[in-house]
């Protein structure tokens, strides 16, 4: 057994089962990748995947079970070389993250043009996605950190840390009649056809609940992930607008009134994570830290050492953060 096929099973895996892109992406052949497959399979007398002719159809059963011990010795590979780049170049590297385009526009810019002054030679990549996308390519090891703050549940394989706490706000044109409102109502807002994020994005079910718990079943005409996206249509007067406050720009958007809606919707909490068992380069701590200034290195530390998500609970339940 070689390191080499495991890469190659994890990649075709994750590649939707097409040796050929697979093949492109490591600059390889495909007769290579599939002769390297069947040596593997015939070694370990299983076959890890299904085939109508020469086309790999699904994952088998002992497949699935090979694949996730793969994927953990190739995750515990990359932390040798992690390991080694600490202490060979402690500032070279590269860093990825995941995350809703909220997150990446509004919240993160300060911190990676931080991040980027004190390691120039870091190479960082920033990958957009829903929160199911942004859990699997974390799980997978795809990136090495997850922002998130809609279904945490998804994220059961990382050690998720709470960042902050934000809120949301209502964005109506200066002539709407709720621009004079000094204390906008829910039920004045549930009268309104409204524009919002689509389901499972950035607090999405926080704003739900509030409409539920009163009873009232708001007419939204207009979902999307981005929030420049809902601010054009409400220009547009499609419809009122609910984002998180912190897409509010005064500036930028001062043909628009944003209504505080603290008082109408329970407040989130953004977190951090990524996958137990990581090693964490110094740069990685210093990223964490400059977007959650709280998350020193002995806190995220003692984060990493819990062993299940109550103890986690426990450990953050007392801390005061910050609001956005």
């Amino acid at each position: 057994m070689k390191l080499q096929q495991l890469r190659y099973i994890w990649e075709v895996a994750h590649h939707d089962l097409n040796v050929s892109a697979t093949a492109q992406s490591l600059f390889t052949s495909q007769p290579g990748i599939s002769k390297q497959i069947r040596l593997l399979e015939d070694e370990l007398g299983v076959e890890i995947f299904s085939r109508s002719g020469k086309h790999l159809t699904h994952v088998t059963p002992a497949g699935e079970e090979i694949l996730r011990t793969a994927g953990e010795i190739l995750r515990k590979v990359e932390n040798i070389k992690s390991v080694a780049q600490e202490f060979s170049e402690e500032k070279k590297g590269s860093l990825s993250v995941a995350t809703t385009h909220t997150q990446a526009r509004y919240a993160l810019p300060d911190s990676i043009s931080q991040f980027i002054d004190h390691y120039p030679d870091v190479a960082l990549h920033m990958h957009q996605g829903t929160p199911m996308q942004i859990s699997e390519m974390a799980a997978d090891g795809a990136v090495d950190f997850a922002i998130a703050t809609e279904a945490l549940e998804l994220f059961s394989d990382l050690v998720m840390m709470p960042c902050y706490r934000w809120n949301r706000c209502i964005l109506v044109p200066r002539d709407h009649p709720l621009a004079q409102s000094s204390r906008v109502t829910l039920e004045e807002v549930a009268a309104e056809p409204l524009i919002t994020y689509v389901f499972g994005f950035t607090g999405r079910s926080r704003l739900d609940e509030a409409f539920v718990s009163k009873g009232l079943s708001p007419k939204v005409v207009f979902t999307a992930a981005d929030a420049d996206v809902i601010k054009t249509y409400v220009r547009l007067g499609l419809g009122v607008g609910i984002v998180a406050h912190m897409a509010y720009d005064p500036k930028v958007d001062a043909d628009l009134i944003a209504l505080d809606a603290s008082h109408l919707f329970a407040p989130s909490i953004t977190s951090i994570g990524c996958r137990r068992g990581t090693f964490l380069r110094g740069y990685m701590y210093r990223f964490i830290e400059l977007f959650a200034p709280h998350l020193n290195r002995d806190l995220v530390d003692r984060a990493f050492a819990c062993s299940s998500r109550a103890e986690l609970d426990r450990l953050f339940s007392q801390q005061q953060l910050p609001t956005l």
